[in-house]
């Protein structure tokens, strides 16, 4: 373990700890909304109150691993532990425990409106509503909350990169449900993602091709109100027994979109805030011209249907400065729109490139990597 002194104070301690460790205090204190050396000045706190020796920790296979604490608060962990002759890893480890026993993982809250509903759109292709999607909705269910992702676009690219297979074309899909040519109940296709991280509480609806004539089937309904409910109603029968549902759209404006919008709005008796959408664009200017056909289009839904869809925010995807001033100046233009906001930055690294590759969940693939950070900021964001 080893230290050097910052400007307020506090001691940077390096040390090694468990991955699996080091990863639970990270999604904790995220989902927390603490910093992580807050959390860890707390737990050494905590075990120099315990006063007596702990439970051992399995520090084997252990990583680095560092923050800051106060420089007074670590001389006298230093020294209590030398006291207790217990090695520093162990001691930092076994504070890290007491404080995660302090503070469990919250339990979801299940309103009578239903679960929280999150549509990711924009009507440009490749900004990376897939990731987005994808990536939020592996951080909400690591995080404790169960969690269904709807692949909504005919392309499946959000099925085929969790490595399950689209719904084949003569069998039940969403767009069936949706146009009332159903079999068989929603429930039975829906696929669980696997990964030890998730627990069991990540599923997903995958796509199917057929939803290429979703929107020519919508259009000649006889009922005029099926235009846009058409999904609220297929996805009725399932999303109750989640605390979360994220829909994945296709870059569209038809009565598809229309209908991911109509899903988001705020219902009755729900929180604003609660749910609406998600908008990855990127730093250039063709993400933008896009973004403005999808905003006359939510605006044009809202006085037709008198709708209240909440924004969370932009999330602006594979950031890479280096491209120079293009990049650099769109990205400013993003952040001086004040309402919505942009909530998050993801850089253009390769972990979520090779997660694709592989045809697993980046959370699963790379979950200490840059990039599945972010993806934990968006959801404390989105849940707060």
């Amino acid at each position: 373990m080893t230290t050097e002194t910052s400007a307020d104070g506090r001691d940077k301690v390096v040390t090694k700890l468990p991955a699996t460790l080091r990863r639970e205090l990270k999604i904790r204190a995220a989902t927390a909304g603490v910093d992580i050396q807050d959390a860890v000045t707390v737990g050494i706190r905590m075990w120099l109150d315990a006063g007596g020796p702990l439970s051992p920790i399995d520090t084997s296979s252990s990583s680095s691993f560092s923050t800051y604490v106060p420089s007074d608060l670590y001389k006298t962990f230093r020294v209590t532990c030398l006291q207790r002759e217990v090695p520093y890893n162990q001691g930092l480890a076994q504070a890290i425990r007491l404080w995660l026993d302090a503070n469990p993982r919250p339990r979801p809250v299940r309103l009578p409106t239903g679960p929280q509903r999150i549509v990711v759109a924009n009507q440009k292709g490749g900004v990376g509503k897939t990731a987005i999607s994808s990536g939020v909705a592996q951080a909400l269910a690591e995080a404790g909350h169960r969690v269904l992702i709807v692949d909504f676009d005919p392309q499946s690219h959000l099925t085929l990169q969790l490595g399950i297979s689209p719904l084949p074309i003569k069998g039940d899909s969403l767009a069936k449900n949706m146009t009332g040519e159903r079999s068989s109940d929603l429930r039975e296709l829906l696929v669980e993602v696997p990964g030890d991280a998730f627990e069991g509480r990540l599923l997903v609806l995958p796509a199917c091709t057929d939803a290429f004539l979703l929107d020519a089937k919508l259009v000649t309904s006889r009922d005029v109100r099926v235009k846009e409910t058409a999904l609220e109603k297929a996805l009725a029968a399932v999303e109750r027994e989640f605390d979360v549902v994220i829909v994945d759209c296709p870059p569209s404006l038809g009565y598809a979109m229309d209908n991911a919008l109509y899903y988001a709005r705020t219902r009755e008796g729900e929180p604003r805030g609660r749910s609406g959408l998600l908008i990855p664009v990127q730093a250039e200017d063709s993400s933008a011209d896009a973004y403005i056909l999808l905003r006359e289009q939510i605006e044009s839904l809202c006085d037709d249907l008198d709708a209240d869809i909440h924004d969370f925010g932009f999330v602006v995807n594979l950031y890479d400065p280096r491209k120079g001033f293009v990049v650099t100046s769109a990205l400013e233009q993003w952040k001086a729109i004040e309402e919505p906001a942009v909530i998050a930055v993801v850089n253009d690294l390769k972990d979520q490139r090779e997660a694709v590759r592989v045809k697993k969940p980046l959370l699963s693939h790379a979950p200490d990597s840059e990039q599945a950070d972010v993806m934990r900021e968006i959801a404390r964001r989105i849940t707060a």
